[in-house]
Parts: C-alpha cells; structure tokens; sequence
C-alpha cells in the first residue's frame, strides 16, 4: 500500500517536472528571460519618447534593434529610461544586462564594459541658431560649445578646442543643448548627425554642418555589455545575421529613409 502510494507520487512528480520544461531563459513554449536594457530616450530617432502619440513608450531605432537581436537570441526586451553618463554604471553595477544609446565603443569604455561588433556609422554636427554665422570650425573662436555629458561629442569638443579657443559646457541631454543655444548660453553645440537631422526637420531655428574627415572620426554604435556577459557573444551573433540577411539595413530604411 505504501509503496503503490510511492509510486503514484513520483508519477505526478515526473509529470509535473515534464510539464516545466526547461529554464525560462529557453525558446519554444518555455517562457522567454527578460533582459533589462538601458537607453537615453532623448535622442531620436534612436531612442526618444513617443509623445506625439501622447504614450510615454520608448520608441527608436536603437528600441527595434534591441528587441529583433533579443528574439533572435530567444529573449524579451525591457526598456529603461536613464541620463547617458549614468549608463555605463548601471552596467557595472549589474542594474541591466545592455545597454543601447548610440554608444561609441571607445577604448576607456572598454576598460569598463564589453560591446559587439558596430551596428551604425554616423557623423559629427555643430549645430547653432539660424543667422548665428557658425558655418566652419574656426567661427567658434571666443565662443561656447555644448556637448551631452558622457557622450563620444565631449572627446570631439576637446580636440575642436586643441586648435580653437572655445569654451566646452556639457549637459545630461540633447534637447537641453537645444534650450541653451535658445537662451543665448551656448553659441553652438556638436550632435550626431542623424539626431541634428531630426531636429532641423522640426525646429526651422536651427542649422548646422558637418565636421569634414579630418577634424573628427566616424562614430559607430554598438551594444554594451557587463564585462565577461554571456549575452555579448549572443547578441553579436544575431547582429551579424541581421547584417547578412539584410533585415538591420531594413531598420536603417525604417527610422533614416536609406541614410
């Protein structure tokens, strides 16, 4: 009796372990691992805030990368909202598992984080106000330049300012470059230029140029990853086939229109 009652419940515990699976980091009819990404939503078309459908979802290029490499990989994507120069500590600090902002792996970023290959190449723009007279490197004589705080643009302003006397200021986020040069606090401040294009289709005040080869290098992206990230190898390799199968220059269409 004992023992029939033994048996019995080692076949439920059998069928209940078979109905589990496997982990939840598996594919299939497993339930996908979420992973937390960091991004800065102040830079479209990227990464920004949908409010022009009045939601506060983030929205982007970088946000459609993320989750096409996360289904790849067999996971789910869940975005964060944080300042740019917080998002490497966020890294480190095992508060998310990637990070995707248009990051330029430089070689001090990766001393401290691990990233994929290059996934987008863009150029550098000064960015100033209609009738401002900045049209080339040596107007920013005497004047103040404005650059994201913990952005690949500081190491570009820092080598403008090798050659021209111009006072750097930095703050968290684009559009409070914009606002400064509005104030009359920034003369000028350098973008990306697929960010700066976005901001001349919506804002007629502004006008820029763009740094010729030369006076600065490409700035690729790519995903950043805790150091020794068991995602990073993954999640290149789903890059590299989204590169391969034409799907990653499908995005570049969606949110650049082919540039």
């Amino acid at each position: 009796m004992k023992k029939g009652l033994f048996l019995s419940l080692l076949l439920v515990l059998s069928i209940v372990l078979a109905a589990c699976g496997g982990s939840t980091t598996g594919t299939g009819t497993s339930e996908k691992k979420v992973l937390k990404m960091a991004t800065s939503a102040d830079y479209p078309p990227f990464e920004f805030i949908d409010t022009a459908n009045g939601s506060d979802e983030i929205i982007g290029f970088d946000v459609d990368l993320a989750k096409a490499l996360a289904e790849k990989a067999g996971y789910t994507i869940e975005v964060q909202d944080i300042d740019f120069n917080s998002l490497i500590p966020a890294l480190q600090s095992n508060q998310v598992d990637l990070v995707l902002a248009g990051m330029t792996p430089t070689e001090d970023r990766k001393k401290s984080v691990d990233f994929t290959d290059i996934y987008y190449t863009a150029k550098h723009m000064i960015v100033s106000l209609e009738g401002s007279s900045i049209s080339k490197i040596e107007d920013l004589e005497g004047k103040t330049l404005g650059v994201q705080l913990g952005s690949i643009q500081e190491e570009e302003a820092e080598k403008i300012a090798e050659n021209v006397d111009v006072k750097i200021e930095n703050r968290n986020r684009i559009p409070d470059l914009v606002q400064e040069m509005k104030a009359n606090r920034f003369d000028a401040a350098i973008i990306e230029d697929t960010v700066a294009k976005g901001y001349f289709e919506k804002d007629k005040d502004l006008t820029g140029f763009t740094l010729a080869d030369g006076e600065e290098g490409e700035a690729g992206s790519a995903i950043a990853f805790p150091k020794g990230s068991e995602y990073t190898e993954q999640f290149n390799k789903a890059l590299n086939e989204m590169k391969e199968n034409g799907e990653l220059e499908a995005l570049i269409v969606k949110w650049f229109g082919g540039e």
